[in-house]
């Protein structure tokens, strides 16, 4: 049986205009650390306003760069536990 010892909540924040939205992803880790990302997306003049695609795309982008900087971290912890350089963790 599995037993939940933590819970993560990610926050995001957009911030658009008529052609940007900009993206922040924040985690905080039950150690007290925060790790924060961004993602941004750019409408083409062309394409009709569709806030909603701008917000998933500027978001995926943060939430990939978030797990990025929690691959990294991971990836230091076990090097700093174990006193050696590890191989990398891929995605």
């Amino acid at each position: 049986m599995m037993h939940t010892r933590a819970g993560w909540h990610v926050e995001m924040e957009f911030m658009e205009d008529d052609q940007h939205t900009r993206a922040v992803a924040l985690v905080r880790l039950p150690d007290g650390t925060e790790v924060r990302a961004h993602g941004a997306a750019s409408r083409h003049r062309s394409d009709t306003n569709q806030p909603r695609v701008g917000e998933e795309i500027a978001g995926a982008r943060a939430l990939n760069e978030l797990a990025m900087q929690l691959l990294t971290k991971a990836h230091e912890e076990i090097d700093q536990a174990s006193g050696r350089i590890s191989h990398p963790i891929h995605v």
